[in-house]
């Protein structure tokens, strides 16, 4: 019917197809035990299995959340606490929390407490003020709040006085907030006119002004009349709240009682904290940090009677009662095997070097060896030592060994490897030589420190400031460049120095020549993985009850050890915040190097230069520490030394100050007198790592004074020639990137001949870099209360 255009099909090529292909059709499936799978069916089932994993995911965080709303908001959860803060000061945050407290409370009566419990809302509620104008205060009321609340007058949103409602304080307080890690934030507005529409529209201005300041979650509150405050109450009880990690981590308890049992140790007393324990259980084999005041063994921990019950009908089983009406729910004590020891710094051995007596065999042995051994003898200059001597480079060149055979015959030295001793020097030689080299780095910009300011006039630290501001300027201009003495030799003034090839590929041992601070830390092997550890252990308590304290039950804690004086400060009456007891994880107790990240703050406009004691705020510790500044090298395992904390970048800080694992907010703060302490930079904790290489780089600086293509002679940078032969083995380069080396000295004066990879200008500087490991300083005293 299609005639010749009917559709030809193309033949199907059997020929190529193997025999079982041809034969598939005539086969059953379901008897040869083969079932029928298809590609959809296995996408398919892929599907599934994601949308199954998915819902297993969500299923976990929803019984989370719901096991976090419950232990938060019923009864058996730790009071919310609301931290007040005047963003100025016109701001009156002391009737907004009385207003707070009366509401929550249901009465009329006068407040007994900062903490409360309102039947009406079934919740419990802390209210506590942050001191205006204290920032050290307000830094550690704002580590415990679980709601931090601005307290905003709406008066200084249309006054004509000041163009802004947060002052200045108010603008300090709000950058350390965001440094350390904001929790669940809210604004109250106070002072609001009568009319709503007016009400409504300052609302609006005080939330369009602070929406860059403070998070996008942050809520508004008018806080004036009783219907607003009980629109907060509802909304603040289904409120999740947030807070940092850093603060999950780890136990705490913040005060509600603290008094003092005495012990008969001299000096020494038992501190006793009562309050709500947060966050995770607490071990009493565990160790604790004291805010301000040190770290601690628990003696004893009593769980109570919860003195703020939602409901009288659900009590506890009492053990006990004490006499001043106090009763006990159970009580635990530590197990000596178990608990942590509170080590603090290491005891080192003085004999973990020696070793054993060789036998007779080792001695025969030793001495074949170095029949047969061939001495290797090397000129080097007068005066150098074996260990100087093994980052001397040997030169091969020619035309250096024309000029050392032209040296004078006193003026190097011969090393046996078979017999170290230096001939011709004593132990004077050393004494000088260590002398100078401590002289110098007492002078070095950024190694100075301040001299007793108590027995300076005013002039004098002035004086004194005006050098530091000075140096900090010409740090910044040249970099590591100093002046060679005329009156000190070179080599005895920079004997610790060294030269290297390459900063970053060039090896440096990091166990080579440590301070004896270093025998007083202690060091990971693996960090990250002892972390890991670490926090598994955490965990571990969370789900056992054997010597813990739960979560959210009403505790007192007894510190043990405390001494009587700090212990007396953390009580007195003028105290406005409450005491602070955290727990530790393990090891946190240990000294070691930690290295921060941090930035100087830009309301600081002094200079801060290295090893200047400085209050280091990390997590809920506040120590005092002595830090090093250094650049932070991405492929590089050596790190270079900065004298000072520039404006606009960031370094690393190395301190000696406990462990802690991060992740870790870091507020530095500045003591100034009769002042309160200034925020100086701000930060995170970066690592623990003692082998951290931080090379301190000086700069040695000549100009040419003749100059004929490749040579010339340069002068200014030694002044006699024994200098110029002890530093011939370090590399030169110049300011217009020229590399040479030493070829010769000329004259008595210093003067060398040089020979460079390219034509030398005569306007060019001519340089040299020397290095030497630094570390931080041990400081005085760690805690400060």
């Amino acid at each position: 019917m299609g005639g010749g255009r009917a559709q030809v099909n193309k033949a199907h090529k059997t020929r190529f197809a193997s025999k079982a292909s041809r034969h598939a059709h005539k086969i059953d499936k379901v008897r040869s035990g083969k079932l029928e799978t298809s590609h959809r069916a296995a996408v398919k089932g892929a599907r599934a299995a994601r949308i199954q994993q998915s819902k297993a995911i969500r299923d976990k965080k929803r019984a989370a959340l719901l096991k976090e709303k419950r232990s938060s908001i019923g009864s058996h959860g730790a009071p919310r606490v609301i931290v007040l803060v005047g963003l100025s000061s016109s701001a009156n945050v002391g009737s907004l929390a009385k207003d707070l407290l009366t509401f929550a409370e249901g009465g009329d009566g006068r407040l007994r407490s900062s903490t409360v419990a309102s039947p009406t809302y079934k919740l419990r509620t802390t209210v506590l003020q942050a001191p205006y104008g204290d920032l050290t205060s307000c830094m550690e009321l704002a580590k415990v709040a679980d709601l931090l609340a601005f307290v905003l007058p709406a008066n200084s949103l249309y006054s004509s006085d000041s163009s802004s409602p947060i002052d200045e304080f108010g603008s300090q307080c709000l950058s350390i907030f965001r440094a350390m890690g904001l929790p669940s934030t809210a604004v109250f507005i106070r002072d609001l006119p009568a009319d709503n529409k007016s009400r409504q529209e300052l609302k609006k201005a005080a939330a369009s002004f602070l929406s860059a300041e403070l998070p996008e979650d942050c809520k508004f509150y008018l806080a004036d009349t009783k219907d607003d405050l009980h629109k907060f109450m509802w909304l603040f009880k289904e409120q999740h709240l947030s807070s940092p990690h850093w603060r999950n981590q780890r136990p705490y308890v913040m005060s509600e009682q603290v008094c003092i049992k005495p012990d008969d140790n001299t000096g020494l007393c038992t501190l006793l904290v009562s309050g709500y324990l947060r966050a995770h259980n607490l071990s009493v084999n565990q160790l604790v940090h004291v805010s301000g005041a040190g770290d601690f063994q628990l003696g004893q921990i009593d769980v109570l009677k919860d003195p703020y019950p939602l409901s009288e009908r659900k009590s506890s089983d009492v053990m006990e009662t004490e006499d001043n009406g106090i009763q006990i729910v159970n009580t635990f004590v530590p197990d000596s095997s178990n608990q942590e020891p509170l080590l603090v710094e290491n005891v080192p051995d003085p004999l973990a070097g020696e070793q054993t007596w060789p036998t007779e065999e080792d001695m025969e042995e030793a001495n074949i060896n170095n029949k047969e051994r061939k001495l290797v003898k090397r000129k080097l200059p007068r005066g150098t030592s074996e260990y100087q001597a093994a980052w001397i480079v040997d030169d091969t060149d020619d035309e250096d060994n024309d000029s050392d055979n032209d040296n004078q015959a006193g003026s190097g030295m011969v090393i046996d490897e078979q017999d170290h001793a230096d001939q011709g020097s004593d132990g004077s030689d050393i004494d000088a030589v260590s002398h100078f080299t401590e002289k110098f780095d007492e002078e070095t910009v950024g190694d100075t420190e301040m001299a007793d300011e108590e027995n300076l006039t005013k002039e004098q630290i002035e004086a004194e400031i005006k050098k530091i501001k000075e140096a900090n300027a010409e740090d910044e201009e040249f970099p590591d460049e100093v002046e060679t003495p005329l009156d000190v030799p070179a080599k005895k003034r920079f004997a610790k120095y060294r030269g290297l090839k390459s900063f970053r590929t060039s090896s440096w041992d990091p166990k080579e020549s440590l301070p004896s601070e270093y025998a007083r830390i202690f060091a990971f092997d693996n960090f990250t993985r002892t972390q890991k550890h670490v926090l598994a252990k955490m965990a571990e308590l969370d789900g056992g009850t054997k010597d813990c304290a739960l979560v959210g039950s009403y505790v007192r804690l007894y510190v043990t050890n405390v001494p009587t004086d700090i212990a007396s400060k953390l009580c007195h009456p003028s105290r406005r915040i409450p005491v602070v007891v955290s727990g530790l994880l393990q090891h946190e107790s240990k000294m070691s190097v930690l290295h921060f990240s941090i930035k100087k703050h830009d309301s600081y406009e002094a200079p801060i230069k290295s090893k200047e004691p400085l209050i280091f705020n990390v997590g809920f510790r506040q120590f005092t520490a002595r830090p090093l500044f250094s650049s932070d090298n991405i492929n590089c395992n050596k790190h270079k030394m900065e004298r000072f904390l520039h404006h606009g970048r960031f370094s690393v800080a190395s301190v000696y100050a406990p462990i802690c694992f991060p992740p870790l907010p870091l507020i530095v703060l500045k003591n100034r007198d009769g002042e309160q302490p200034a925020i100086a930079a701000v930060g995170s904790l970066k690592s623990v790592d003692p082998d951290r290489i931080i090379l301190k780089k000086i700069v040695l600086t000549g100009y040419p004074q003749r100059v004929s293509k490749l040579k010339a002679i340069v002068r200014y940078m030694f002044h006699n020639p024994e200098d110029v032969k002890w530093f011939k083995p370090v590399e030169l380069w110049t300011k217009h990137g020229r590399r040479g080396r030493i070829k010769e000295t000329v004259g008595t004066h210093g003067a060398m001949k040089c020979i460079f990879n390219s034509s030398i200008q005569q306007h060019d500087t001519v340089c040299m870099s020397l290095f030497k490991r630094a570390y931080p300083k041990w400081p005085e005293q760690l805690y400060q209360v």
